[in-house]
């Protein structure tokens, strides 16, 4: 059998169906896994061992730069990237127009959610077969299931995203104080004082960024903290390196503490200004949530909530 999956974006969301490719591969063995993504999160995906073929697309960019001969040519050669391959099952776990358009450019039966279980009602036009999956579950759960019912199974309970653990040795912590809304972020004061603590326990507090304003916060707490570093910017399957070998992650709302999540790796989420309940980071590892929506923890509080995982 071959399966197309089409999750493009964001970082968390690419994180969040990786379980249900897990099982796809579980229950079909001998299938041909292709999964439609982002550019940027290509090297991640080619990290899950279940997936066959990794095929690129970029959206995001041809938005910027519709107008330019060399992005018709560009998704020219996308559309030939799909066009050979009938796929038995086509499934778009993202559930909007764009990513309804590329699973109506592939070749097969199409499976999507239907009109009340999508984000945007349109796409489920493009679909041949639409699934009902409540809204009010986790992402992960709804991906799970959705697949499970194009292909013909029943999800168990077990939540598997097909990453190995890793373990460096190391004892460094990764605050992940950078997220896509401002209104998520924990406040810089709050980040030091955590990090200082971290590093009275004979922890190393590493600091991440993903763009120029994230860069200058994590310069200005590195300033702040002694003992700690800033790791630059590197593509997403160094920087699953450097998460799986974290002995804690401490994180606002982002992509990354998924990641963190996937890898087993010991984590502390804090939740300011969304739901934990639909987004919130699942795993098998040892996972704590702090506060809640609308509700930013104190320093103390994070710390009584980090101390058993240390």
């Amino acid at each position: 059998m071959d399966i197309l999956f089409i999750k493009t974006s964001s970082l968390g969301d690419v994180v969040h169906h990786m379980p249900a490719v897990t099982d796809a591969r579980q229950q079909l063995p001998d299938a041909q896994i292709a999964w439609v993504v982002e550019e940027a999160f290509a090297p991640l995906v080619g990290l899950h061992p279940a997936v066959d073929t990794v095929i690129p697309v970029a959206t995001r960019r041809w938005r910027r730069q519709f107008l330019k001969r060399e992005t018709w040519q560009e998704i020219a050669a996308f559309r030939r990237l799909l066009r050979p391959v009938s796929y038995d099952k086509v499934i778009d776990a993202q559930g909007l127009v764009r990513s309804a358009i590329i699973a109506r450019a592939a070749r097969g039966e199409r499976h999507g959610y239907d009109v009340r279980s999508i984000k945007e009602g349109f796409a489920a036009r493009f679909y041949d077969v639409k699934h009902g999956v409540s809204r009010a579950l986790h992402a992960v759960d709804r991906n799970r299931i959705l697949t499970g019912l194009a292909l013909g199974y029943t999800p168990g309970t077990t939540i598997d995203y097909g990453l190995a653990p890793a373990a460096s040795g190391e004892r460094y912590a990764l605050l992940l104080h950078g997220t896509s809304r401002p209104s998520k972020e924990w406040r810089e004061e709050c980040w030091i004082e955590l990090g200082r603590w971290l590093q009275g326990k004979g922890i190393e507090p590493v600091l991440t960024w993903g763009d120029g304003i994230e860069k200058l916060r994590a310069e200005r707490l590195c300033a702040a903290i002694p003992g700690s570093r800033v790791v630059e910017r590197q593509p997403l399957d160094q920087t699953a390196k450097v998460i799986a070998g974290a002995a804690l992650v401490v994180g606002v709302d982002t992509g990354l503490l998924h990641l963190a999540a996937a890898y087993q790796v010991p984590l502390a989420a804090i939740f300011v200004a969304s739901d934990p309940g639909l987004t919130g980071p699942v795993g098998s590892g040892r996972i704590v949530v702090v506060a809640g929506v609308d509700k930013a923890p104190s320093v103390p509080e994070v710390c009584q909530a980090v101390e058993p995982l240390l």
